[in-house]
């Protein structure tokens, strides 16, 4: 059983949180699968993805004795938050601020990843019991956003999710993030012909990319 420390170090020790948000469970299940190969150890089905509750169940009964973290991601309520729980998530992931969504993941052990963009929603977040404070939309403000807002909140665990590249991912860690949420960059690779070795090798190249940035 991956314990819920366990998959928080899943997620801080990579620095990553794969975001899986495509257009068939056929195709979510293949890209985790490559990403996976390549490093990835923690990574979220959105419910956006049709099927994303037996992915999860599938993904969990594989790899969660190998210390990979599957959560859920756009779990907006209680009521998801315990059907996602229940089919092998250890790991919540929203847009938004729903304590009882919160309430409900720390009473199973899961971890939370719950979304927010202002300061006071960042300290509402926090207060609410996340683990981890989701900043998004992360593209429309970028690292310097991180840096003014860290600065009179430095316990703040922030993750972006938008626009993270390994281009930009250093920018991210130097201003003082825990984590980046990473997307298209990676569960999109295999886009042009289908072949799920790209997804890997961008897998390993972001994770590369993260170890470098931070030192």
């Amino acid at each position: 059983m991956v314990t819920k420390f366990k998959s928080l170090d899943a997620i801080t020790s990579t620095g990553a949180l794969l975001i899986v948000r495509l257009d068939s469970a056929e195709e979510a299940l293949a890209v985790s699968e490559a990403a996976i190969e390549g490093g990835i150890r923690a990574l979220e089905i959105t419910l956006s993805v049709p099927g994303a509750l037996d992915v999860i169940s599938k993904l969990s009964g594989r790899y969660g004795k190998d210390g990979v973290v599957v959560g859920a991601g756009t779990v907006l309520d209680d009521h998801a938050a315990h059907a996602c729980i229940s089919a092998g998530a250890g790991l919540l992931v929203s847009p938004n601020l729903n304590p009882a969504m919160i309430e409900t993941a720390n009473r199973y052990q899961a971890v939370t990843v719950s979304g927010a963009f202002t300061p006071s929603e960042i300290v509402d977040t926090m207060q609410a019991g996340a683990d981890i404070v989701k900043l998004f939309p992360a593209e429309f403000v970028g690292p310097e956003y991180v840096r003014t807002v860290t600065a009179p909140l430095p316990q703040a665990p922030l993750m972006p999710a938008g626009g993270v590249t390994p281009d930009n991912v250093k920018a991210w860690f130097d201003a003082g993030v825990v984590a980046v949420g990473v997307g298209s960059s990676v569960t999109k690779a295999a886009r042009p012909d289908g072949d799920y070795r790209r997804v890997t090798e961008a897998a390993k190249t972001i994770l590369q990319a993260i170890g470098e940035a931070r030192g």
